[in-house]
């Protein structure tokens, strides 16, 4: 058994076959009028036209509609930019357009020191470091860096050093000092600069 079509453009192609049919077969469907089809066929087709043209017309609408708020936003950005420059010395008078002064860039702050640096594995040479990132109090940061300083035997420990940075909070260190005291602590950096150090950890490695 046939089954009646769906998509709008099969059910119209049988509609267009069935005419055909009945125009062609009078004889054989004496109980259809295809006077009654052809007439709502043709006012389908009549609304549909009226429907792509509305389409067509809304599409030509909007590219019309934002070419001209593209017109429109740079007219203001270059009146904004001469209205500012005309109350340079009262910048408070903008509100009048209703507009404002420029806010001023705020300084980012220092990031907070990191924490709980630990070692969790060390080698000939190696080490592995593990620490907590910077509390959310401070200023946003941009990567950690890991300081070194050692003790010679029977000395006193040296300048803290650079021995790598990371965006990570955690690093594997290689060609490390052997044999010697070392000391390593972490600093979280941004634009600004550096946080205080966090705690620091004592190695000798093999």
């Amino acid at each position: 058994m046939a089954q009646f079509p769906k998509r709008e453009v099969e059910v119209v192609a049988l509609a267009e076959t069935m005419i055909a049919g009945y125009t062609a077969h009078v004889a054989d469907f004496p109980s259809v009028t295809v006077v009654d089809l052809q007439t709502v066929l043709s006012s389908y087709k009549s609304q549909r036209q009226s429907q792509e043209d509305a389409r067509s017309q809304a599409q030509i609408a909007t590219v019309t509609k934002d070419d001209q708020l593209e017109l429109l936003t740079e007219l203001m950005k270059n009146d904004l930019k001469l209205s500012e420059v005309d109350v340079a010395a009262d910048p408070e008078k903008l509100t009048e357009i209703g507009w404002g002064p420029k806010v001023q860039p705020q300084p980012v702050a220092l990031p907070a020191a990191p924490s709980n640096l630990i070692s969790l594995a060390e080698g000939q040479g190696t080490l592995f470091l593990e620490w907590k990132r910077s509390a959310s109090t401070g200023g946003p940061v941009r990567n950690y860096i890991i300081e070194r300083r050692q003790q010679p035997e029977g000395g006193i420990f040296g300048e803290w050093i650079f021995a790598d940075t990371t965006y990570n909070c955690q690093v594997n260190l290689i060609e490390q000092p052997v044999d010697v005291r070392l000391e390593y602590r972490i600093r979280a950096s941004n634009t600004t600069g550096e946080s205080a150090p966090s705690n620091s950890v004592s190695v000798t490695l093999p």
